[in-house]
């Protein structure tokens, strides 16, 4: 299912709702593949960049890492990465663009919509039930609106992520399905993927449609 996806991949969604991982996971799954792969961070308004800290392992799987100018740094104001235009080159096979959980990560994404319009590409809304701000489906689907005005893009997949982390349990995936499908309903756009934490995978194996296998790559500080 991933091959068929087109050679750009957006992962936008509200605060909290783990789109780095997913990111990172999918980067990690064409790279396995085979392909060059590029990762985009856009998130332009924190320079604590949450995939620069995992820049040397990122890296070593052969993914280039595209971060905006001084991520990771103690500067207030990082810009947009300069070698962005690099991911429309025919020497990259698959770019996975993390985008920024509010308004200026998607106006970041806007700013080169023209130009990922050109090529084919999917937009993933990144959802998770277990997020306190998208808790419920209405509540999911309210932002998706303003993150497409602000992107110049419209979404075409939804990406169902609603996990506890380490503590995620197959009844936790089962209980969110309803919720992801709620949420599809209400924006017209279809469930891509539900993933599932690897830990778990013998509990729903054959009994969750189009599975995203994923291991928990981004953590929380007191958890590194």
């Amino acid at each position: 299912m991933l091959k068929d996806l087109p050679k750009i991949v957006i992962i936008c969604g509200h605060y909290g709702v783990g789109k780095t991982n997913v990111s990172i996971n999918l980067a990690y799954k064409f790279a396995e593949m085979g392909e060059k792969v590029s990762l985009v961070d856009m998130d332009v308004v924190n320079p604590y960049f949450v995939s620069s800290v995992y820049k040397d392992e990122i890296e070593s799987k052969g993914i280039a890492l595209i971060s905006p100018q001084f991520a990771g740094s103690n500067l207030d104001h990082p810009s947009l990465p300069t070698n962005i235009n690099s991911i429309f080159r025919e020497n990259c096979d698959r770019a996975i663009i993390d985008v920024g959980g509010d308004d200026s990560g998607s106006t970041a994404l806007g700013s080169v919509a023209n130009a990922i319009k050109q090529h084919d590409y999917c937009f993933f809304y990144v959802i998770n039930k277990y997020r306190i701000l998208t808790t419920d489906a209405e509540k999911a689907a309210k932002y998706l609106p303003e993150i497409e005005r602000s992107s110049r893009l419209k979404a075409s997949g939804i990406i169902n992520n609603s996990h506890l982390s380490h503590f995620t349990k197959a009844d936790d995936i089962f209980a969110s399905l309803p919720f992801a499908k709620k949420v599809s309903e209400l924006t017209e756009i279809p469930l891509s993927f539900t993933t599932v934490p690897e830990h778990i995978l013998n509990e729903t194996e054959g009994k969750i449609s189009n599975m995203l296998p994923v291991l928990i790559h981004v953590k929380k500080p007191w958890e590194q």
